[in-house]
């Protein structure tokens, strides 16, 4: 059995970005790590665009584990975050741009392409000491008991570890052996996700047009481009889906209303159904959660990926100071931390997207009002805007070492919770 005669060491279930990011965060403090993971075949740079909005810590984060180099290049900076009501309801919120340099930052964060984030993140692991990598097509199960957490592979191969880390997705079957239950809910909604090209240049500026069905958000790509988050009742997303590339053009004009001049290329589109799921704690009995089986949210205010990322940097953390004691960093000290770290962050965020996504298309004027009443707050008082943009990027509370500037050289005693 791999890993059997190792006595620390973790098992990282899944390929996604957040799980390779936590691979490599163990790997770094020290850990000895197995990851189980699919394939990924490199350089498969075609028409399929998609990216993630990365803000500042995840960018961090990136540098730090040593394949932002590799990244930067292929990235638009994000600068501003525009809101636009196209409501078309009688009282119009204003528009409010929330801008980075109201934060002192030069940027929030970067539009990272998908493709290369997950090539950047696989080209580091057979560089990174302590990190073994399993071709594997899924775990078939795992098994909790004695100090171990054991799972057999679909090879039939059986890879054991002092813990887990469940990036297996929504359908985490590590997050079910453990025991740890999950709240799943769905909205009338669903995203049409693409990228296309466009006449006028986008200035760094990310534009959310606030509809009654939902938002629909362009962000900025490198050149005269911009991916698309596009927000629809199901039934419309489905004609949409099924327009041509010309007609599904025109739409895309007719929504931007000129904002970006005349619409180019479209790359190819992928449909989402709005949903959600938080768990009942965020590690237990030796597996921790991150990515997706510890959280889904609606892609509004690009918060996905950067809670992901954050898992990851926040589980190293943990186990960094766990084991600088001495202790096991799959027991209960470094589990119980890290989930109490990653609850609020997490769950604050869930609540605030669905919050405001049901502000958005709810039928009732009150609901409307209040939310009118509040961009005009934002927008008058800068102060407050200020606090509010930089919740957004990074939460106060705790920034995990690896999402500060030199990573985990030079950095404050282990165990010190990091101000932001």
């Amino acid at each position: 059995m791999i890993g059997e005669t190792a006595e620390q060491s973790a098992l990282v279930v899944g390929g996604g970005p957040a799980g390779l990011a936590a691979a490599l965060a163990l790997a770094q403090v020290g850990l000895p790590v197995t990851l189980a993971a699919g394939p990924h075949r490199p350089g498969g740079h075609g028409r399929d665009r998609r990216t993630a909005a990365l803000f500042a810590g995840s960018v961090e984060l990136l540098r730090n584990l040593g394949i932002w180099g590799a990244l930067q290049d292929h990235c638009a900076a994000l600068t501003a975050i525009r809101l636009i009501d196209d409501s078309g309801r009688l009282l119009r919120a204003p528009e409010v741009t929330f801008a980075a340099r109201e934060v002192g930052l030069e940027a929030f964060g970067y539009n990272v392409p998908n493709d290369r984030l997950l090539d950047a993140l696989m080209a580091r692991l057979p560089v990174t000491p302590g990190l073994t990598f399993i071709e594997t097509a899924g775990a078939r199960s795992v098994r909790i008991g004695h100090g171990r957490v054991r799972a057999t592979l679909a090879e039939g191969a059986e890879v054991a570890a002092s813990f887990a880390v469940a990036a297996d997705g929504r359908n985490s079957i590590t997050r079910d052996a453990a025991g740890i239950t999950v709240t799943t809910w769905s909205y009338p909604q669903a995203a049409i996700v693409t990228w296309f090209s466009h006449q006028r240049p986008h200035g760094g500026v990310s534009t959310e047009f606030h509809r009654p069905v939902g938002p629909f958000t362009t962000v900025p790509m490198p050149g005269l481009c911009s991916s698309l988050v596009w927000v629809e009742e199901p039934s419309e997303a489905g004609r949409l889906m099924a327009l041509s590339e010309t007609d599904f053009r025109r739409e895309i004009e007719r929504r931007l209303g000129g904002l970006l001049g005349t619409v180019g290329e479209v790359g190819p589109r992928a449909l989402f159904p709005l949903s959600g799921l938080t768990p009942d704690v965020f590690a237990r009995n030796r597996v921790a959660l991150v990515g997706e089986a510890g959280h889904v949210i609606p892609p509004i205010g690009a918060q996905g990926l950067n809670l992901g990322l954050r898992d990851a940097a926040t589980l190293a953390d943990c186990v960094r100071d766990v084991l600088a004691s001495g202790g096991d960093p799959g027991g209960s000290q470094a589990m119980d931390r890290y989930s109490a770290l990653r609850a609020p962050d997490v769950n604050g965020r869930i609540t605030a997207v669905d919050i405001l996504n049901r502000a958005l298309i709810s039928p009732y004027l009150p609901v409307h009002l209040l939310r009118g009443l509040g961009l005009h707050v934002l927008n008058s008082f800068g102060a407050l805007r200020r606090i509010l943009v930089q919740e957004g990027v990074q939460p106060a509370s705790y920034v995990p070492r690896l999402m500060q500037p030199g990573g985990l050289g030079g950095q404050q005693a282990a165990g010190a919770v990091s101000p932001a």
